[in-house]
């Protein structure tokens, strides 16, 4: 699949992986996803976000996570201490996301998956998957969004 990734496509991916990878985390979620999606001034603008935004919205539901279970965050690990023995794997809902860009693409009868594919692929995403936990977070309105890009591709097509 990933041969159909156009290039800033397959930054984003690549950039979620370094996500998770900057932060010590086991798996590629999509909340890492959203944050690779970030990394592109155009797709930042048009979810109306930042990544600095969303990266200290992402830590603070980390934080939140963690003392509701009783862990008192300031004496967890560090982000990044966990060690890496090879690739990280994707979780399941990370793998449906990259899915959706595909079917989405097709279904527009694009050769090539883009980052909007990405975006709006994320963007079906409903609570409690982490990337649409951190979009509510950062006050994203999943839907006009996804109708704004949905008609950008409208009018590509």
């Amino acid at each position: 699949m990933f041969e159909r990734f156009a290039a800033a496509a397959r930054s984003t991916v690549t950039e979620g992986i370094l996500e998770a990878e900057r932060r010590g985390d086991r798996r590629i979620g999509t909340q890492h996803l959203l944050l690779g999606l970030l990394h592109d001034p155009e797709s930042a603008s048009a979810l109306g976000t930042s990544l600095a935004s969303a990266r200290a919205a992402d830590e603070d539901l980390d934080r939140m996570a963690l003392a509701a279970v009783g862990v008192d965050p300031g004496k967890a690990p560090l982000a990044g201490t966990v060690g890496k023995a090879g690739r990280l794997p994707f979780t399941s809902a990370a793998k449906d996301v990259l899915a959706r860009s595909a079917r989405q693409a097709a279904a527009e009868k694009s050769r090539t998956i883009t980052g909007r594919h990405l975006a709006l692929a994320l963007l079906e995403g409903a609570e409690p998957d982490p990337a649409a936990t951190l979009l509510s977070r950062l006050g994203v309105d999943a839907r006009a969004v996804r109708d704004r890009l949905g008609q950008q591709g409208k009018q590509e097509g």
